[in-house]
C-alpha cells in the first residue's frame, strides 16, 4: 500500500478556545485488551446515526524526532504471547506510523489524532540539524491534530518553541533549503501550565476543541510541572510551570462554560506499568497490577469533566484505567516512545448531552510494525533531508567491534555509558581542561545504543557521526567542578531519594570510580558510603575532588541539587566533541573499540 493522501482537514477543524484567563490567563471505564485487534468500531452509531456516535482517538508520544527506524533495542517493543512468553519486535520509524495511522483511520469518519509531547528535542541527526523542522514537517503530513508540550519542546527555549508553532527560518541559521520557508506546525502545541513569569498568562494555547458534525471535543494540554528540573535553565528562562491537576481541573471548567463536555488531557507526565509488554492488561481481574507512577496521583486529583487521559514522558507503554476523584476508573493511556507504538481509543459521544459515555471508553496500543509498506510522502522527505545532512551525518567519527546498549541498556549501568564517562573525562582531565579525576553522566542525556550494524549499513563496525549525534543529541558543554567527597556522596544518594527514590537515576561513570548499591533498602542507605571509591581508595568527605559533569548535571538537573554547590567551574568542550575525540583516539579499523563489562557499579537486589 502507498500512502493515502493527507486527510482534509475542512471538514474536520480544530478551533482554538478564545478565551484565556488574564490572571494565569459519566461512570466506568472498561480497557480492551491491549493489542487486541477486535473492531470495536462496528456498532451501527458509529458512523453518526442514532444518539451516539463514536470518535476514534488516535495518539501517541515522545517521538523525540525519530523519522528513521530507531536502532537496536530502542527500535524494539516486546510483546507478551498467550503462553506467557514473551518476543521482541522491530517496531517505529515516520514512514511506517503514517501507514499505521492512515490505516487505522480507514471506515471511521470522525477520527482525531493527538499527542503528549516531546515530539521534538533530543532528536536524532536527520532532524536535530535542522533544529527538527523536519519532524514538524512529517507531523503535518501524518495529520496529527494537536500535542501538548513536553519538557524537551524547551530544549532551544521558548523562542525556538514559538517558532516550530509559527513558522520562519532559524534566526542565526537562516533557511535550510534554498527558497524554502519553514511553515511551522499546522497542529496546535498547548501548553496550559506554562506562563510568562511577568504577564503570568500561557504561553501557547492552553487548550482546543476539535469539532466535526456537531461533535465536539475539548484537549487541554500541558507539560509535567517538573519541566525544570529536567530542562537546561537556558531553556525554561522566564517562565512559570504549575501545578497539573489545578492547571487541568481550571480549563476543564472553562471548557464546560463554553458548552464543551466531552474533554481529553493531553499530560506530558506518566507512570510505570507492573510489565514491560506494550500488550500487558493490567486491568485483568487477578492479573492486572495497573501503574505506578506520577501520573496515578494526577489522574486521581483531576475533576470527573475530563473523560480520558493521554500521557507520555516514561516512554513507557499501558492502557489502564486509574479511578477519578468521584472513584469511578478512567482510562489512561501511553504508547512507548519513537513512533514504536500508538493507541486507539473509542470514546462514545452522546449527541443529547454532549458529554463521553465512559462506560464505553475502550483502548489499546499497537505496533508500528515495520514489515508494513512504507508512506511514500514520508520517504521522500527522509530521503531529502538525509541529503542536506550526508556531508556531516556520514563522516566516520570510530570503529565498534559488538553492539554497545545505552539507551536500551537492561542495567543501571551501561556498557555506552562507561564509554562516555570515559570519554568525558579524558577531555576533562588535563590541568589546563578541567583537571577533572572522575565524570559523571546522566543518564537520560543517553539517547540510543551504538550498534554494529546499523539500519542499511555493511555491518563494518564504523560510527558516523550521525549515529554519535543520536547517542548525545543535546550537545552539552562540559564542566569541571570542585565537590567535596561529602557533597559526592550526597549527589549519589539522590540518585535513589527524594524525587528519584520511586524511579532512580543512576548516573553513569569514569573509569576507576566504583561503589556498591544496595537497592534492597530504601532511600538514601541504597548507597553505602563507604564503598565509594576513586582508584580503588576511599573517598573522604573532607577532601575537595574535581568533578567532570555536563552543564545540565552542574545546575542540578534531575534532582541533583548537590551538584549545584559545586566551585571553581571551569567550562570545556560539548559532550558530543568529547566522545568524538575519544572514539578517535581509542578505534580504528584494525582496532575497534570494545564494548566495556559495565561492572562499575555493584548493585545488590
Amino acid at each position: 500500500m502507498s500512502a493515502t493522501p493527507q486527510r482534509r482537514r475542512t471538514a474536520r477543524r480544530l478551533t482554538i478556545g478564545a478565551a484565556v484567563l488574564a490572571a494565569t490567563a459519566g461512570a466506568l471505564s472498561v480497557a480492551v485488551p491491549a493489542g487486541a485487534d477486535s473492531n470495536r468500531h462496528g456498532r451501527g452509531h458509529g458512523h453518526g446515526h442514532g444518539r451516539t456516535v463514536d470518535v476514534q482517538l488516535l495518539s501517541f508520544n515522545d517521538f523525540h524526532g525519530n523519522l528513521e527506524p530507531p536502532a537496536g533495542s530502542s527500535g524494539q517493543v516486546t510483546q507478551q504471547n498467550p503462553d506467557g512468553t514473551t518476543q521482541k519486535i522491530d517496531a517505529g520509524g515516520a514512514e511506517y506510523l503514517a501507514s499505521s495511522l492512515r490505516t487505522a483511520r480507514k471506515g471511521h469518519p470522525y477520527s482525531v489524532t493527538a499527542a503528549a509531547g516531546d515530539m521534538i528535542g533530543a532528536s536524532p541527526l536527520v532532524s536535530g540539524l535542522f533544529h527538527d523542522e523536519p519532524t514538524v514537517e512529517a507531523m503535518n503530513k501524518l495529520g496529527l491534530d494537536v500535542t501538548s508540550v513536553g519538557n524537551h519542546e524547551f530544549d532551544e527555549g521558548r523562542t525556538e518553541l514559538t517558532r516550530m508553532q509559527k513558522g520562519g527560518c532559524h534566526p542565526k541559521e537562516g533557511c535550510f533549503e534554498k527558497g524554502k520557508v519553514f511553515k511551522g506546525a499546522d497542529f496546535p502545541y498547548l501548553a496550559a501550565n506554562v506562563t510568562d513569569e511577568k504577564t503570568r498568562k500561557p504561553i501557547l494555547k492552553p487548550y482546543t476543541v476539535w469539532k466535526h458534525r456537531g461533535v465536539k471535543i475539548g484537549f487541554i494540554g500541558l507539560t509535567l510541572e517538573g519541566t525544570p528540573d529536567v530542562v537546561s535553565a537556558g531553556g525554561i528562562k522566564g517562565l512559570k510551570f504549575h501545578d497539573e491537576i489545578k492547571t487541568v481541573n481550571k480549563y476543564a471548567k472553562e471548557l464546560n462554560r463554553r458548552g464543551v463536555k466531552s474533554i481529553v488531557a493531553l499530560i506530558h507526565e506518566g507512570g510505570a506499568p507492573a510489565s514491560g509488554s506494550y500488550n500487558y492488561n493490567c486491568d485483568s481481574p487477578g492479573q492486572g497490577d495497573g501503574i505506578s507512577g506520577p501520573i496515578v496521583d494526577i489522574a486521581k486529583g483531576i475533576t470527573p469533566k475530563v473523560d480520558a487521559l493521554v500521557t507520555g514522558h516514561t516512554h513507557q507503554a499501558y492502557v489502564c484505567t486509574v479511578p477519578d476523584p468521584a472513584g469511578k476508573p478512567r482510562m489512561v493511556t501511553s504508547a512507548s516512545s519513537f513512533g514504536k507504538l500508538y493507541t486507539d481509543t473509542t470514546l462514545t459521544y452522546d449527541r443529547r448531552t454532549h458529554d463521553i459515555v465512559r462506560t464505553k471508553v475502550a483502548s489499546a496500543n499497537h505496533v508500528v510494525r515495520r514489515d508494513q509498506p512504507k508512506a511514500a510522502d514520508m520517504t521522500a522527505l527522509i530521503q531529502r533531508w538525509n541529503k542536506l545532512a550526508a556531508p556531516v551525518a556520514n563522516k566516520p567519527v570510530g570503529y565498534i567491534s559488538g553492539d554497545i546498549p545505552g539507551r536500551g541498556a537492561a542495567t543501571y549501568e551501561s556498557p555506552l555509558g562507561d564509554v562516555i564517562g570515559d570519554a568525558q573525562l579524558e577531555a576533562m582531565a588535563p590541568a589546563d581542561k578541567g583537571g577533572a579525576q572522575l565524570a559523571l553522566m546522566n543518564p537520560g542525556g543517553i539517547r540510543s545504543d551504538l550498534v554494529q550494524k546499523a539500519s542499511g549499513s555493511e555491518g563494518d563496525g564504523v560510527v558516523t557521526y550521525g549515529e554519535a549525534f543520536t547517542v548525545q543529541p543535546f550537545t552539552n558543554m562540559m564542566t569541571a567542578v570542585d565537590l567535596t567527597g561529602a557533597q559526592l556522596i550526597t549527589a549519589l544518594q539522590q540518585q535513589v531519594s527524594g524525587p528519584n527514590e520511586a524511579s532512580p537515576k543512576i548516573l553513569q561513570v569514569s573509569k576507576g570510580f566504583t561503589y556498591t548499591l544496595d537497592m534492597t533498602k530504601t532511600g538514601a542507605a541504597r548507597i553505602e558510603a563507604d564503598s565509594v571509591k576513586l582508584n580503588g581508595t576511599a573517598i573522604d568527605p573532607s577532601k575537595t575532588y574535581r568533578v567532570a559533569m555536563n552543564e545540565f548535571l552542574s545546575g542540578g538537573g534531575d534532582g541533583f541539587t548537590a551538584f549545584k554547590e559545586g566551585r571553581n567551574k571551569f567550562v570545556g568542550q560539548s559532550d558530543l566533541d568529547a566522545l568524538t575525540a575519544y572514539f578517535a583516539a581509542h578505534s580504528s579499523a584494525a582496532q575497534p573499540l570494545a564494548p566495556p563489562k559495565a561492572d562499575r557499579i555493584t548493585v545488590v537486589k
